[in-house]
């Protein structure tokens, strides 16, 4: 069985070209039906898929009965998202990671336990994954081998947290954002700040912004009853997002974070708010792949726009600490990528010991039947049972005695080092 992880993350493509190939959540479920459809036709045998997208990554994570063709199934991988996405495979493929085998399970790992994260440790990935494997299966992508390593990956990922102080001083996008804006506002409690979407991130952000106590807090979403709902428990207030054009100009800090397919606030709209403010300066933070804020916003004098690249700089606080984890989490790791690797293995057997199991039973059955036959014309019952021991034990002895006599020295020499683990025989 060929496992393979293929994506892209922060640290091999710019976010303009992750926000392209950026998978929607409420789509990803459509995408690995869409990912196995491709996979079928090109060839790609009895194939498992999962899709993981975030606003750091993009991966796809496939298992497949086409051993030794890595090559074809990473060219097919690329050209899904590729072509899913309408982008030009050669724009793509330089930017993308294709990890094989016991590499893709380490980097699942690797992944769910905060080790390959711009924030080192953050806990937000492994939930995003569970939600990822969980959409997966309710599509029909995963089987018995995805099934299993992600189930692994969760357990794993649960260890290195529990056993390691990997996620100590814990440092995440919400908490960068918020020394971020503690660059440019000496004190968050006089200002007033915007959060834009009611998911889970913003309600971390929201949730740290309130620990300062700001001076009004805001949220503002599609959906008034969920900004309702965050608001209320963080004791702010909500508006409405189609009202942002004319209320941007009363926030300090603006922070992002909808499922939107295009920019939500432009250039133009931003100008105007600090015009109205009179120069006075806005921090903005990004942290929606694709981007909710126009980039050219960033060239603006006044305004402090940051993306989730720009956090992955201010991330220092307590780094250190969790640096003097990774070496133990990384044995952890390894040591389950071994176990899982086995198991993989053992999977390999089992069409054999199905062969060996309906061949035995072959054999009982005739036995049986010849008992049964010497039986019934009258035959002594301790006769019967004794040819039928002795005829079992000549037909399953068949085999090895032949491959014996039949082997080289070098085979013969093998042989007689397994037949007797094989049968449990004393030499």
């Amino acid at each position: 069985m060929q496992l393979l992880a293929v994506g892209l993350n922060h640290t091999t493509a710019p976010v303009s070209l992750r926000e392209k190939v950026a998978f929607p959540a409420d789509q990803l479920g459509q995408a690995v039906a869409s990912a196995c459809a491709w996979f079928g036709e090109s060839g790609q045998q009895s194939h498992e898929t999962a899709i993981l997208s975030t606003c750091n990554r993009t991966e796809i994570y496939g298992a497949s009965a086409n051993d030794g063709k890595i090559e074809t199934a990473i060219d097919a991988t690329a050209h899904f998202v590729a072509d899913y996405h309408k982008l030009p495979y050669a724009e793509l493929r330089p930017y993308l990671y294709a990890l094989p085998q016991d590499d893709a399970v380490r980097h699942a790992f690797r992944v769910a336990s905060g080790l390959d994260s711009m924030v080192l440790g953050e806990p937000q990935i492994l939930g995003q994954m569970k939600d990822a494997v969980r959409q997966a299966e309710a599509a029909g992508g995963l089987g018995t081998y995805l099934h299993q390593m992600f189930q692994r990956t969760f357990a794993v990922a649960k260890e290195v947290r529990t056993t390691t102080e990997i996620g100590a001083h814990s440092v995440s996008m919400a908490a960068a954002s918020v020394r971020l804006s503690e660059r440019i506002f000496d004190k968050l409690s006089d200002q007033h700040v915007l959060f834009i979407g009611a998911g889970e991130m913003i309600e971390l952000c929201a949730t740290h912004f309130a620990a300062h106590h700001p001076k009004t807090l805001t949220i503002a979403n599609r959906t008034v009853d969920r900004a309702e709902q965050l608001a209320n428990r963080l004791g702010g207030k909500t508006m409405r997002l189609a009202e942002l054009p004319d209320q941007l100009a009363n926030f300090d800090i603006v922070i992002s974070c909808t499922a939107s397919s295009l920019p939500i606030i432009g250039l133009g709209m931003v100008e105007r708010a600090i015009k109205a403010r009179r120069r006075k300066p806005m921090v903005m933070v990004d942290l929606a792949v694709p981007r909710d804020i126009e980039s050219e916003v960033s060239r603006m004098n006044d305004v402090f726009l940051y993306t989730v690249d720009d956090l992955g700089t201010a991330v220092q606080i307590g780094m250190e600490n969790r640096q003097s984890a990774v070496a133990q989490a990384e044995a952890i790791i390894e040591t389950r990528v071994q176990g899982f690797m086995n198991w993989l293995d053992s999977r390999a057997i089992v069409p054999l010991i199905q062969d060996l199991q309906e061949s035995s039973e072959q054999m009982r059955q005739m036995e049986l039947e010849r008992a049964r036959k010497l039986l019934a014309r009258g035959e002594d019952v301790e006769a019967v049972l004794e040819a039928l021991s002795k005829g079992l034990t000549a037909k399953f002895l068949h085999g090895p005695q032949q491959a014996l006599h039949q082997a080289d020295a070098d085979e013969r020499a093998r042989l007689a080092q397994w037949l007797p683990q094989l049968f449990r025989t004393k030499r």
